[in-house]
């Protein structure tokens, strides 16, 4: 099998990581109900794709990566939709996360 479902999966579990994330910080500590239990579905539909990624890539690799593009991806939507300060330092970190990925992956 390709790898390109699994590579597929993957981003689409980062991504609804990154809107679960971001519907969460709206939902005002779910005082706008609707956002909180948007974000529970995102969660969820993130956790059954990298199930599903499991079966073709490692665990370790495949959370490793899950993980890190979560972390780029909410640290870059709150800097651009909630106006949240990104230090040159996270920026540097952001790049040292995109290292490891790569680093992950060739290994």
């Amino acid at each position: 099998m390709s790898m390109l479902l699994p590579v597929l999966l993957l981003i689409g579990a980062a991504a609804l990581d990154v809107l679960a994330n971001l519907l969460l910080a709206h939902s005002d500590g779910f005082r706008r109900r609707l956002y909180g239990v948007g974000a529970l579905l995102c969660v969820g539909l993130a956790f059954f794709c990298l199930s599903e990624v499991v079966r073709w890539m490692d665990l370790s690799v495949a959370y490793a990566m899950w993980g890190s593009f979560g972390i780029l991806g909410t640290s870059l939507g709150g800097w651009f939709f909630f106006r949240q300060t990104l230090r040159p330092c996270a920026f540097a970190g952001m790049a040292l996360l995109i290292c490891g990925m790569l680093l992950l992956q060739l290994s």
